[in-house]
């Protein structure tokens, strides 16, 4: 393995947020908390004023901190616009309404020791009630995702990362499609360039998922449609879709030992036929009625 100084003189982290002023503070508050050796700048990109005012109130305390207005046209499309002004040797990446594990820096940049890694993702952990068939559901499909990622790294294949927690070499990528998840088309445009993508699950985040089955619906399909436009920038059997709806329907079968009564077994098998149902509704408004993902900040209840 080809290794790297491991201290490098500048880590940027970037925080989108939009419209998340209850949650930003947990956030800022989750990277401040970390042993950071390295160097860094932390920037929050948000488009409401609300946000920025609490922004603010942390700069008052870190000159670490720095705010940019968002223009409020989209997350990759703020993203975009701040990879320019990053000064940062390793660029990391999360959102204002999660926050991170202790240690979770340390963790995700380890794996950039070796000079061949180009990104490297973080671990989703679910902060809902596994009592309800929603939190259940989230609990389920963040450790199919961790399952799923874990043996393609281990097995050294391409695999997506986390737009939760994510990281990856700064001025290797000038810029990326608006189309495209950004968690998704930057490890494609690493693997292309012959990086290996990384997955470190002792960097966690945990996440709030939406209580309501309309959110619900309303997550998972942008989260699909965000990776539906990836065969026009990537040859599909060279670089196959993680997120489709064959890998998550036998994702979902591989990890039927994951309920522990009968009560989550039956909650388990009914997860089925409504993800079944949201990859119809997918190709249907993707291919029949043409509406194709764009890149645009939309509020979800319980996270983007």
């Amino acid at each position: 393995m080809t290794k790297l100084d491991t201290k490098y003189e500048m880590i940027s982290i970037i925080i989108t947020s939009f419209n998340e002023p209850k949650t930003i503070g947990k956030a800022i508050e989750s990277f401040l908390d970390q042993n950071i050796k390295e160097n860094y700048e932390l920037y929050i990109a948000a488009p409401d004023k609300e946000t920025h005012e609490i922004v603010k109130k942390y700069q008052n305390k870190n000159k670490k901190i720095k705010l940019f207005i968002d223009p409020g046209k989209g997350k990759s499309y703020a993203i975009n616009l701040l990879l320019p002004k990053l000064k940062g040797e390793i660029i990391i990446l999360s959102d204002g309404d999660v926050y991170v594990s202790e240690n979770s820096i340390k963790e995700l940049i380890k794996p950039f020791e070796n000079s061949k890694t180009g990104c490297v993702t973080g671990q989703p952990i679910s902060i809902e009630n596994k009592n309800t068939i929603l939190g259940y559901w989230s609990h389920l499909l963040c450790n199919a995702a961790h399952k799923l990622r874990e043996r393609r790294h281990k097995q050294k294949k391409f695999l997506e990362c986390s737009g939760y927690l994510w990281a990856f070499r700064n001025k290797i990528i000038k810029k990326f499609p608006l189309d495209v998840g950004e968690d998704t088309i930057v490890p494609i445009m690493f693997y292309r360039k012959n990086y290996e993508i990384k997955y470190s699950p002792k960097a966690k985040v945990y996440v709030k998922y939406p209580e309501k089955i309309k959110e619900f619906f309303k997550q998972k399909r942008r989260t699909a449609g965000a990776h539906d436009n990836i065969s026009k920038y990537v040859n599909q059997k060279k670089i196959p879709k993680m997120k489709s709806f064959k890998n998550e329907t036998f994702g979902t079968l591989q990890v039927l030992t994951y309920s522990k009564n009968i009560k989550e077994l039956s909650w388990t098998f009914l997860l089925f036929p409504i993800r079944a149902y949201m990859w119809i509704n997918l190709y249907f408004n993707s291919y029949i009625r043409k509406k194709k993902y764009t890149d645009a900040w939309k509020s979800v209840d319980g996270t983007k």
